[in-house]
């Protein structure tokens, strides 16, 4: 053959890594060339310690894989970042390391008691990867329930497990027949099992199975990892959060701190309802309104709607029976109340959610101003009366020290030397009972103060003296008003307008027959001043208590036949006579003025004449019969 083998060229076998067949070579050409046994017996011994030298070069590469491997999976847990990441590098390294067709990974479920399918690598069978395995039951159930490795070359065949028809019918799907499980360990109690399996028949070296208990390890480290920064992120997220809660504690607590210094200042300096509501939205933001208990606005500040009556009196009365702010939709209402006293509420839109604090931030708001509210009350009582003793001493008589009235006047800025108005409000303004007329006289105190006048309580009746010329604007103005707020008709005498305080009583006394004559002439519930009633009311106002059944019945007996008539029959026989007077007689001139025939005036008089009688036209009794019909158009003054 020319080349004589030799031992040497088994080092050569082994240097280019030949595969274990190629070492029969040199033995076939050593017996092929004729060699003598003791060489042929050189050559097989040579062999020999090639091939178990090849062995273990193959183990130690082998072993290098593992190890590289296990070091692999060991970096991976080093920077873990997510736990399904690092189980399938495991999974997928078992597979490739153990050479095996699938791998695979069940975790414990201790809630349901059973093993679920975690990861898996080679897996063709989706009913295979939705397997969930009692305890004790199959390979891995087993597996699971010892905390011991099994290995099986042929699954189905192997009685030493239990078998139940989803397992087998879901192991027969993925076609596995050999197969390797090993316990995932923390400490003492397992969790889970990692598996190696073939779709053929093979037994699992010793070797495989210690590989595989090692990467079981590796998993078992990796989940339990994963399970320590869970918790630690969970950790780490609650104290951030408690961070966050202790945070904003401290800054709602020092808006309140700052809330309450502000209202505090408020209070002393003398603000008023307009700063506590600036001073909470400077602090919580948003826009608010104060209300009275009418709901009548007191202070907006920022763009809010008032919302519905109906609306707020829930959201008062549900805030007074809980005792603290309550929220509607996008609004929180705090009631202003003292004590069982209902005196208007505030109502806060905020740009923010409110926190507690905030919420107490509000209702200290509505406390405060339910401090302002009353000392406002208290001040306006105390002038009140102040202003009332003033004009019940300049309308009283006789006028004592006109000099020591002006001065008094003066110091409540009202100056007596201008033109006033003196107003007398009917007892029609006034229920029976105290509250009723206390509450009408704060209303004139107030309407008259900030017009700057006086009101006072006298004979019953409530006085307004007012700046100014006209009195049966004023009159009338106090009338519409004061019934607006009693909910019933009032009605309202006036006089003036007087200068100089020795005026002023003469005034009232006028104001007073006014409102008398009012009554008198049926015109309850208006407003009127003695120039607007001329004489008549003046005589009227001079009647009495029984003005009114008077002039009812001089009315009637006077020219009530008249009236009758025209009221059956639709003539004009009234509205003829006052022409006819008020011409001074003349028959043509009233026929003008009437726009008829001076025969028709003729006509109509004569019929006058008939149902008043023929002396009416006499100075004494055309007299009365002018009174009565001045009278007449007096207590119907829009005919």
């Amino acid at each position: 053959m020319g080349v004589v083998s030799s031992p040497v060229e088994f080092l050569e076998l082994l240097a280019r890594e030949a595969a274990a067949v190629e070492f029969e070579g040199p033995l076939v050409a050593a017996r092929a060339a004729g060699l003598p046994a003791d060489q042929l017996a050189e050559l097989e011994q040579a062999k020999t310690v090639a091939l178990r030298v090849r062995a273990l070069l193959e183990r130690r590469r082998r072993r290098e894989i593992e190890l590289s491997g296990l070091y692999d999976t060991a970096s991976d847990l080093a920077g873990l970042r997510d736990l399904d990441d690092v189980l399938r590098a495991i999974v997928h390294r078992a597979r490739n390391l153990l050479g095996a067709d699938v791998a695979y990974m069940t975790l414990n479920d201790d809630e349901r008691g059973d093993t679920y399918m975690r990861v898996t690598d080679g897996s063709v069978s989706a009913r295979f990867q939705r397997l969930r395995l009692p305890m004790g039951a199959g390979l891995g159930g087993l597996v699971a329930q010892s905390g011991a490795p099994y290995v099986t070359a042929n699954y189905a065949e192997d009685e030493r497990f239990h078998h139940t028809g989803e397992i087998d019918a879901g192991v027969r799907e993925e076609g596995l027949v050999a197969i390797l499980g090993v316990p995932l360990r923390l400490g003492s109690t397992s969790i889970g099992v990692l598996y190696a399996a073939n779709r053929s028949a093979r037994p699992f070296a010793r070797e495989e199975v210690a590989l595989l208990v090692s990467l079981a390890a590796h998993a078992a480290v990796a989940i339990d990892t994963a399970r320590l920064l869970t918790e630690t992120r969970s950790a780490l997220a609650e104290l951030s959060a408690a961070n966050t809660t202790i945070r904003a504690h401290s800054s709602s607590v020092e808006r309140a701190a700052s809330a309450h210094d502000r209202m505090t200042a408020l209070v002393l300096r003398g603000g008023g309802v307009e700063d506590v509501a600036a001073a909470v939205t400077d602090v919580l933001g948003g826009a608010l309104l104060a209300l009275d208990a009418e709901g009548r606005l007191l202070a907006r500040v920022g763009e809010i709607e008032e919302p519905d009556r109906a609306d707020i009196v829930e959201a008062v009365a549900a805030s007074r029976t809980e005792g603290r702010s309550v929220r509607r939709g996008s609004l929180w209402y705090a009631a202003v109340v003292a004590g069982a006293e209902n005196l208007g509420a505030l109502v806060l839109r905020p740009d923010e959610e409110l926190v507690d604090a905030d919420q107490r931030i509000l209702e200290r708001a509505a406390l405060v101003t339910a401090l302002l509210l009353l000392f406002r009350r208290t001040v306006a009582e105390a002038e009140g009366r102040v202003r009332g003793e003033l004009l019940d001493d300049l309308i009283a008589r006789p006028l004592r020290d006109a000099d020591a009235l002006r001065s008094r006047a003066r110091r409540l800025g009202v100056d007596l030397d201008a033109p006033h108005v003196l107003v007398a409000v009917g007892d029609d303004a006034i229920a029976a009972t105290g509250s009723a007329r206390q509450r009408v006289l704060s209303w004139a105190t107030t309407y008259a103060s900030t017009r700057g006048g006086l009101a006072a309580a006298r004979d019953g009746r409530v006085v307004l003296m007012l700046p100014g010329q006209d009195a049966g604007a004023s009159a009338r103005a106090v009338a519409r008003d004061l019934s607006r707020v009693t909910g019933r008709p009032v009605t309202a005498g006036a006089s003036g307008p007087s200068t100089g305080p020795a005026s002023l009583a003469v005034a009232f006394h006028e104001a007073n027959r006014c409102l008398t004559a009012l009554g008198a002439l049926g015109r309850a519930g208006e407003g009127a001043s003695t120039a607007e009633l001329g004489f008549v009311g003046l005589l009227l106002g001079a009647v009495g208590d029984g003005g009114d059944r008077d002039v009812e019945r001089f009315l009637t007996t006077t020219v009530g036949p008249v009236i009758d008539y025209d009221a059956r029959r639709g003539t004009a026989l009234v509205r003829t006579l006052e022409a006819y007077f008020g011409v001074g007689g003349s028959l043509a001139r009233a026929a003008e003025q009437l726009h008829v025939h001076v025969n028709t005036v003729t006509q109509r008089l004569e019929r006058v004449g008939q149902l008043l009688g023929a002396d009416w036209q006499k100075p004494e009794r055309a007299l009365e019969v002018q009174l009565a019909l001045r009278l007449h158009r007096l207590r119907s003054p829009a005919r």
